[in-house]
């Protein structure tokens, strides 16, 4: 995107540098360009657009004062860094945004130098940002010559909220280095913002002991030449008065809250704070969406948007579109269902009300329904107290946000064999979000896991099926779907618990091939087999498998493909071939009728290879990863040949 006249100042920046050679009484009018060139940029490409709003003053005054690439700035979370994108060398590549070969949607140290820190998931900055410092510390020890380089995390949207900050500021305040957070507190994650801390904040700016030391301020500076100044200020003093925060008594030095949109006044206090020493705490309070009516009025729908027209808002993503509901709805539909019948049941969130698709089910159930802010640890052991508790808890969570609750999802949910069901949506490649997004490895490290059921089903019906399959059992369970439709199935309304372990035969095959397909998987593997005139199984349960039907199929197929999206190393396939692997060593699977067929079927695996996925459309990372139609056609065809070129036989 070309940079037109109308940005006299913006279009001069080509990187940190040339800010910093601008007088500080220009950078308003650069905050100006900058938010409005950020505007008419993401209404071209869509992508994440509120908390990018929010953040313009501040980072125009960080790149400002401080010597930025020396000077490390840590986002957090990372969809704040659209305005730092433009600012650091990339705005002629913002037309490229979240597309394949383009733009990154988060901080990517391979994309520049300005990235000192990669960020997908929230609430790393601190941690990240001290590690720096003291590595920064021992450079300066080893090289006095050397100026110490700075250390900023700038944490908000919601980010404080996880634990892992927590962690980092309880180390950071013991080691009294040197180090600047910043909150950009602008009351809001992608939902709305939740828990005691922001309260807390909230408080601290509304209470009776701030407010009326804020009066009895006026009374005392209204006849001095102070008082404009403490007016222009106010934010500034009422965070001076406010005793013992929680941040100065976990050891730092704590400075606010300063207005986030005042762009001058932000650099003043940073180039104040850079001669400081120590853990420095500085507390900015920002809106979401700031500068554009739309987004202030509502920063949940524009937190990230499709391409839109600037001048109202309102998405350019033409109508007639796919009427199917998406696996998100499906799952939000159910659980509003199952708790209509069960006031046992309860529904957790980390901070993913709209995504996960819970909205209807806090209006109807709001005294069963739990968001627990950007905290998945906490959200997995509070699941498992409430089974304790005799309740029937759903945890909706991404598959890469599970992730982050592993040694939960261990100890205090499957060593105690507890009825948690977890509801895992963006399984396998979600798009333009790129790799930290991406749910590639749940089969994997969910397989691994004793008294864990893992379910996938094919499509819509088979989703709430299964979801309310898992619902009927008494221990762990795991039920995964991907992002956006189904095929298209129709939805039975009644609820059916399908047997546990039981495949589904699709389709019947001529031609010794039988492709066992997982999840998203099932509708290609469909298409595929037709083409193949192979048998299609619809396997439903990666974990316990079906191994009758494996047993089944081993004795009449010479190929079984395996089809899943996600990591083949541990995934589902691998679950099937260690099966075969097991029944091979002990002769349970006889030979056939060709003395020269192995009594053990040749077994493909096609799923995600050991490499990340950048960004791009579903549509296009599921090609580059082979597991469109035809991709995974023609690795079945190579697989084949492969096998019939080593054994000299005629192809099928």
């Amino acid at each position: 995107m070309d940079i037109p006249s109308d940005y006299p100042l913006l279009s001069q920046i080509d990187e940190p540098a040339d800010l910093r050679k601008l007088d500080v009484s220009d950078l308003p009018q650069v905050s100006g360009e900058l938010r409005q060139y950020l505007i008419e940029s993401v209404a071209q490409t869509g992508g994440h657009f509120g908390a990018s709003l929010g953040t313009i003053e501040l980072t125009v005054a960080l790149h400002y004062a401080f010597n930025t690439p020396d000077d490390k700035l840590v986002w957090d979370v990372g969809h704040q860094t659209y305005g730092h994108k433009i600012l650091t060398g990339r705005k002629q590549r913002m037309s490229t945004m979240r597309m394949s070969a383009g733009l990154a949607p988060f901080p990517k140290r391979e994309e520049s130098e300005y990235d000192t820190f990669g960020v997908g998931h929230s609430s790393t900055s601190i941690s990240a940002a001290l590690g720096m410092a003291i590595a920064s510390q021992h450079e300066a020890e080893q090289h006095p010559e050397k100026t110490p380089q700075k250390a900023i995390a700038v944490i908000g949207d919601g980010a404080l909220t996880a634990g892992l900050a927590y962690e980092a500021l309880n180390h950071a305040g013991s080691l009294k280095t040197d180090m600047l957070v910043i909150l950009n507190d602008n009351d809001m994650s992608i939902s709305p913002n939740v828990g005691a801390m922001n309260r807390y904040l909230a408080r601290m700016l509304t209470g009776p002991l701030v407010s009326g030391a804020r009066e009895g301020s006026k009374r005392v500076l209204s006849k001095t030449p102070l008082f404009e100044f403490a007016k222009r200020t106010e934010e500034q003093v009422k965070g001076m008065v406010v005793p013992s925060s929680m941040f100065e008594e976990l050891g730092f030095n704590y400075y606010g809250p300063v207005d986030g949109h005042d762009v001058e006044g932000l650099v003043a206090v940073l180039q104040n704070m850079k001669n400081l020493t120590g853990p420095l705490f500085l507390h900015v309070v920002t809106k979401k969406g700031y500068g554009y009516r739309f987004a202030e009025e509502d920063p949940l729908a524009l937190h990230a948007v499709t391409p839109f027209d600037p001048k109202t808002g309102k998405s350019l993503k033409q109508g007639g579109g796919s009427n199917r509901p998406t696996y998100t709805k499906v799952f939000g539909n159910w659980l509003c269902d199952i708790a209509e019948r069960d006031p046992r049941v309860v529904g957790i969130t980390p901070a993913m009300r709209e995504g996960s698709g819970l909205v209807e089910f806090e209006q109807r159930f709001p005294d069963r329904y739990f968001d627990v802010g950007i905290a998945e640890q906490h959200s997995v052991t509070l699941a498992a107290g409430l089974a304790c508790g005799g309740r029937k808890p759903v945890v909706a969570i991404y598959s890469t946000f599970l992730q982050r609750a592993y040694d939960q999802l261990i100890h205090d949910v499957a060593i105690q064999n507890l009825p948690v069901v977890f509801a895992i949506d963006r399984a396998g490649l979600v798009g333009p979000d790129g790799p930290t997004h991406a749910g590639a490895y749940d089969f994997s490290f969910l397989r691994c896991i004793p008294n864990m059921t893992i379910l996938a089903p094919a499509d819509e019906n088979e989703c709430r099926q299964l979801l309310y399959t898992a619902y009927c059992m008494d221990s762990p369970t795991a039920v995964r779907y991907p992002r956006g439709n189904g095929p298209g199935v129709d939805i039975d309304m009644e609820m059916t618990a399908l047997p546990i372990g039981k495949a589904q035969l699709r389709r019947s095959g001529s031609n010794n091939i039988a492709i066992l397909a997982f999840g998203s998987m099932v509708d290609i593997a469909g298409q595929v087999g037709v083409e193949l005139d192979a048998t299609v199984v619809n396997m439903r349960f990666v974990k316990p498998l079906d191994t009758d039907l494996i047993d089944q199929l081993a004795r009449t197929h010479k190929h079984l493909i395996t089809v899943e999206e996600n990591a083949i190393a541990g995934g589902a396939g691998a679950g099937v071939l260690e099966y075969l692997s097991d029944c091979k060593s002990d002769q349970s699977i006889p030979n056939g009728a060709d003395d020269e067929q192995p009594s053990h079927p040749l077994v493909t695996l096609i799923g995600l290879s050991d490499a990340y996925l950048e960004h791009g459309s579903r549509e296009e990372l599921l090609a580059q990863a082979g597991l469109d139609k035809d991709g995974v056609l023609r690795q079945i065809k190579e697989a084949v040949f492969k096998h019939a070129a080593v054994h000299n036989k005629a192809i099928v």
